[in-house]
């Protein structure tokens, strides 16, 4: 099977530190939702879920910062994400990574490759 682009959103949406966007993707059959971010001007994107237990991060829909915009948060479990890596550094699943999805910046949209 051929894979395809989708849009996810236009790249003038995601600020630095900013607000996230979440859209859905499929793995192995089933939809899970996910994010995108941009971070130090390079766009993310992770599955919404928390290592530490299947719950999604934002605090409020596209709100994945902590405070002071340096990391990702889970805002059940207050786990801290590193934007760029999705590494967990502080909190019950440190050490363990957000599942990252590839993402591209192309002629003023943010895309990811499904199959």
């Amino acid at each position: 099977m051929a894979r395809r682009e989708r849009l996810i959103c236009t790249s003038a949406v995601l600020l630095d530190g900013g607000a996230g966007v979440r859209f859905t993707i499929e793995r192995g059959g089933t939809p899970l939702p996910a994010f995108a971010v941009r971070f130090h001007g390079v766009v993310r994107a992770y599955v919404n879920e928390c290592r530490h237990q299947a719950t999604e991060l934002d605090w409020n829909p596209g709100e994945f910062f902590d405070a002071d915009r340096l990391y990702l948060i889970c805002a059940t479990h207050g786990a801290l994400y590193q934007p760029d890596t999705g590494m967990c550094i502080d909190g019950p699943c440190r050490g363990a990574r957000l599942a990252a999805i590839a993402v591209y910046e192309r002629e003023g949209g943010v895309y990811c490759s499904e199959d």
